[in-house]
């Protein structure tokens, strides 16, 4: 029957939109990269320099500058110091060569639900290798003080202290003619983003250079990637010009990113976590990426408009640093656009109510399996209506459905006037029979918007429900939603009238194991949003079969 046939090809659809959003992250298209030429008066490194420690050259320099810039023979094999930093949420080391933050520990989250290793989000670590850096090149080699350049810290460790709010790390080097440059990193409590300036006193005479940024990172490991359930990880540019662009390891590795834009900032991300680059507003910054083939590194950067000091002044120059998890309400506040980092893709329309909705029931019940199901009656409640024209079709679909196997004996092979019979009986029984059809396919997009919230949100990483399920962003262990997933499947279907044809019918009995299976490997807070939804479904259409069927 149109109705089931109808019903079929929906069900096919929501599986083969899952199967393209996976192969959309990987294969899908690469986002436009510009003409891979550097804008007017900018020359980057050369191809063959190792970006990791040679940054793309300022906008007043005419060539890039060596691995050694700033650097002189005999502290380059000066071992550095480590200094330790801990805030109340975040544990870090900054290595005085470079000055920039090479560990860092997320101390709110686990890498493992149930285990003691806390999230490292920075680390120098060969298998999930990925850190932050930036540095300063000048015009006069000699004054360039780039990532690798030794600096001076007055001590080992800082402590954020019970009633501040704010700690400050200062690190000095001092040049030739008088330059003095500090580097100051400001923690705060409670954020993950810190402040990154230079306070550059030219000296005797003038210094004319720039800054840069850059995360550096590795793929990761294919280990971590969980059956049915691929998240981008990779690159991403914003600026209110392009908005959202992404910049993916193969992107990288095809062509070198090199894009002049206004403000915006950088990031690699993952599935739950950022690291960002939110360089100083007020000009036209050179956005940038390299692939280190040799080290299997990714190098993503941002480098600023020209500065001049004259000499005997001082200029500041104010950058922030983000790295932790995306929590998208925290993000928007630090900065525009920052929030969509956490991807719902072409249905953030929806999904981003979707998740206020959950954050607020969570809010009200502090346990997001509960926030999950009261937001699943909220759904259900506000299509009740369509919901139930939906039913009432299919009600009257299945009152019919011993006429129409009676027409489709009495008519064998002959299809037209089996199908003038069948419209006529539709007619005379006042059924539509896309009725049925119609409500699901307006329900279908806050279904899939949906399905992004519960797997895109670090709210809900390692959330326990209730008894065994003690990790909802993680498949059931004992497979009890899925199978009560499939039942529930089951159950519907013998509501449903049974398709005529009989290719149909083995389909259909098909799909519920065919589901069961498939969610078995989905993180159960998806599996129990979907149970709880085929429960209401069952309870409203067997009430409304009921009635239809005892009406006559």
């Amino acid at each position: 029957m149109a109705n089931q046939r109808i019903l079929l090809y929906l069900t096919l659809f929501f599986l083969i939109y899952l199967i393209w959003a996976q192969w959309q992250i990987t294969y899908g298209p690469k986002p436009a990269q510009g003409d891979g030429q550097h804008p007017s008066g900018q020359i980057a490194s050369d191809t063959n320099t190792d970006s990791a420690t040679t940054p793309a050259a300022p906008v007043i320099t005419d060539k890039a500058p060596s691995s050694d810039v700033g650097q002189d023979a005999s502290e380059a094999v000066v071992e550095s110091k480590k200094i330790h930093v801990s805030t109340d949420v975040i544990d870090a080391v900054i290595d005085t060569r470079g000055g920039d933050v090479r560990e860092l520990v997320l101390r709110n989250y686990l890498e493992q639900a149930g285990g003691e290793e806390k999230v490292h989000l920075l680390t120098t670590h060969p298998a999930n290798f990925q850190t932050v850096q930036s540095g300063l090149v000048s015009t006069d080699k000699s004054r360039s003080l780039p990532h690798n350049v030794l600096y001076n810290s007055e001590q080992d460790s800082y402590q954020l202290a019970e009633g501040k709010d704010s700690l400050e790390v200062v690190l000095e080097r001092e040049g030739e003619d008088g330059l003095k440059v500090e580097k100051i990193l400001r923690f705060t409590r409670g954020s993950y983003a810190y402040d990154v300036s230079w306070r550059i006193h030219a000296g005797n005479k003038p210094w004319k250079g720039s800054d840069y940024m850059q995360v550096v990172r590795k793929k990761p490991t294919q280990g971590k990637a969980k059956k049915f359930i691929r998240t981008y990880t990779g690159g991403i540019i914003y600026n209110d010009e392009i908005k959202y662009e992404k910049v993916s390891f193969d992107d990288m590795e095809d062509k070198d990113l090199a894009r002049e834009l206004k403000d915006g900032w950088l990031a690699m991300i993952d599935h739950y976590f950022l690291t960002a680059w939110i360089p100083q507003k007020g000009g036209k910054n050179f956005y940038y990426s390299r692939y280190l083939p040799a080290k299997g590194e990714y190098v993503l950067g941002v480098r600023s408009p020209a500065i001049v000091v004259e000499p005997g002044k001082t200029v500041e120059v104010h950058n922030r640093m983000v790295a932790g998890p995306k929590l998208q309400y925290t993000l928007e506040k630090i900065e525009p656009g920052l929030e969509l980092t956490v991807d719902y893709g072409i249905l953030t329309i929806i999904a981003q109510p979707l998740f206020w909705l959950l954050n607020l029931y969570h809010s009200l019940t502090s346990n997001w399996g509960w926030a999950i199901i009261l937001l699943t009656v909220t759904v259900k409640g506000l299509f009740f209506k369509l919901s139930e024209m939906s039913y009432r079709s299919m009600a009257r679909m299945r009152k019919v459905a011993p006429r129409i196997q009676q027409m489709k004996e009495r008519f064998g092979d002959d299809r037209q006037a089996m199908s003038k019979a069948m419209m006529d009986l539709y007619k005379q029984e006042k059924i539509n029979p896309l009725g049925g059809c119609l409500p699901i396919l307006v329900q279908m997009p806050v279904f899939i918007a949906l399905y992004w919230v519960l797997l895109g949100s670090v709210e809900m990483r390692h959330a326990p429900f209730i008894l065994w399920l003690t990790n909802l962003t993680d498949k059931d262990p004992y497979y009890v939603l899925p199978i009560l997933m499939g039942i529930s499947m089951f159950i519907q279907q013998k509501l449903n009238p049974a398709p005529v044809d009989p290719i149909q019918q083995k389909v259909f009995q098909v799909m519920p194991f065919a589901f069961t299976f498939m969610f078995a490997f989905f993180p159960s807070g998806l599996v129990l949003y979907w149970v709880v939804n085929n429960i209401l479904s069952i309870t409203q259409q067997y009430i409304i079969t009921r009635r239809i069927e005892n009406d006559g």
